[in-house]
């Protein structure tokens, strides 16, 4: 039921919301690679996941608490339904990282929303970081440096505007780097 459940919420959503327009500042080379997206609202996550040109390899961080309490705007099923990945906030989220892992490794897309957004407000203050280390966990799985898209879905103007990859660079240590890749990743996630 929750597969189905999904893709019949999407198509219904496509048919009866506004036409998102999706702005890419570089050509799109598939392969493994996080799209960061910044917080929109839950209607910015059902535009990514039921507009964005590459919707059907995209698997979602979705938080574990999410997919069994009912008081979130989206049910249980339909999120269910997606191809998702539990993010767990305690010691579990070494099961979330590998997790994304396995997907990347199939050349599939993970999308997060790393901000943290006062309540209330659209804007963030300051994104999460922990996940940065899927770039480390990445290039040794792989050998291969990841790629993340940094995603501004914004409602006013119906668009989704993809920025040009940031990539982890496995030659410095993520100390030095750290700091780099979060400042990118935020001028495109507010649109910048």
């Amino acid at each position: 039921m929750g597969e189905r459940t999904y893709k019949a919420a999407c198509g219904l959503y496509r048919a009866f919301s506004r036409k998102m327009d999706v702005e890419w500042t570089e050509p799109f080379e598939k392969g493994p690679c996080v799209f960061v997206v910044n917080n929109a609202g839950v209607a910015g996550a059902i535009d990514m996941m039921a507009r964005f040109p590459e919707k059907d390899r995209i698997h979602p961080w979705i938080l574990e608490e999410m997919l069994e309490k009912r008081e979130y705007p989206i049910p249980p099923a339909i999120l269910k339904g997606t191809p998702y990945i539990p993010v767990y906030q305690d010691q579990r989220f070494i099961v979330t990282l590998r997790q994304s892992i396995r997907v990347l490794q199939k050349d599939h897309y993970l999308m997060i929303f790393p901000e943290q957004t006062p309540a209330g407000r659209e804007t963030h203050r300051w994104i999460n970081t922990g996940w940065l280390r899927l770039g480390e966990m990445w290039y040794r799985a792989s050998g291969r440096s990841l790629k993340m898209y940094p995603v501004h879905v914004d409602k006013k103007s119906h668009s989704i505007k993809v920025a040009a990859p940031v990539r982890y660079d496995p030659a410095r240590r993520f100390s030095e780097q750290e700091k780099e890749l979060v400042d990118k990743l935020s001028k495109g996630l507010r649109g910048e």
